[in-house]
């Protein structure tokens, strides 16, 4: 469907080399996209960027430390360099340490805040110029369960998260008149390599998960690619400030 079809169009997805942000690429390139996967271990990145290349998307792999502000900024200007333009953003890289409130070290929660939320407000502050100039474009922020909900093992992760929320708001509300959309995805709970070490350390997780979750299973990275083809698209032209959870269900649960 032509509302859909992002040929042409230029996506940079941080963390797209594997979990969710991978499966996010994998559906922005079958729709169309050229594709540049971000993110730190550039082995892993290429690889990525082969598998889209393999669904017939140009791709490209550009090594990052989204901690860097001005990597950040390079990566900006690599992209508009290669390919001309860049139409979304998808800001989706993280980390998160689970521990107690009262066992984090400043560094664990600066390094969390730059990681997950310093970064997409740099990535995004640097990309508004070129976007504002072509005419529009859009930016999909990754947020999190944890934007909506409190758990005891993840309070700067859900400081980051809940900050995103906020954060792609006002930014939509800033950028609506230069025609960007910005917009939140609040994934549930997926089967990634972030989730697996969860499940390892916090007892009885998967057991909640499943009992909470009305779809009955954890979620894949490739339920991502539906909701990042839409937000990405002229479909959700007339869509910005929301943050939609991807979940099974989970957070309509009382």
């Amino acid at each position: 469907m032509k509302m859909f079809d992002l040929t042409g169009r230029v996506a940079i997805v941080t963390g797209g080399n594997g979990g969710i942000g991978l499966g996010m690429a994998r559906g922005l390139a079958q729709a169309g996209a050229s594709v540049v996967v971000a993110g730190r271990n550039a082995e892993k990145s290429a690889q990525a960027a082969g598998e889209l290349e393999a669904l017939g998307a140009k791709a490209a792999a550009i090594a990052v430390d989204v901690r860097d502000e001005g990597a950040c900024r390079r990566l900006i200007e690599e992209t508009i360099r290669r390919f001309g333009r860049i139409d979304i953003l998808v800001n989706n890289a993280g980390i998160n340490i689970r521990k107690q409130p009262q066992e984090y070290s400043l560094d664990e929660w600066r390094e969390m805040i730059d990681t997950n939320l310093t970064s997409a407000f740099v990535l995004s502050n640097a990309v508004y110029p070129h976007m504002k100039a072509q005419g529009g474009g859009k930016i999909i922020d990754i947020g999190s369960m944890m934007s909506i909900f409190g758990a005891s093992f993840t309070g700067p992760y859900g400081a980051t998260k809940g900050g995103i929320v906020q954060m792609a708001r006002a930014m939509a509300v800033a950028w609506a008149k230069d025609n960007i959309q910005v917009n939140c995805v609040l994934p549930g709970w997926i089967d990634t390599e972030l989730t697996r070490t969860g499940r390892q350390n916090i007892e009885g997780l998967h057991e909640r998960v499943l009992g909470r979750t009305p779809a009955g299973r954890w979620g894949d990275p490739a339920d991502f690619a539906g909701i990042a083809v839409f937000l990405a698209s002229p479909a959700s032209d007339f869509l910005t400030g929301t943050a939609i959870p991807v979940d099974g269900g989970y957070s309509v649960q009382g």
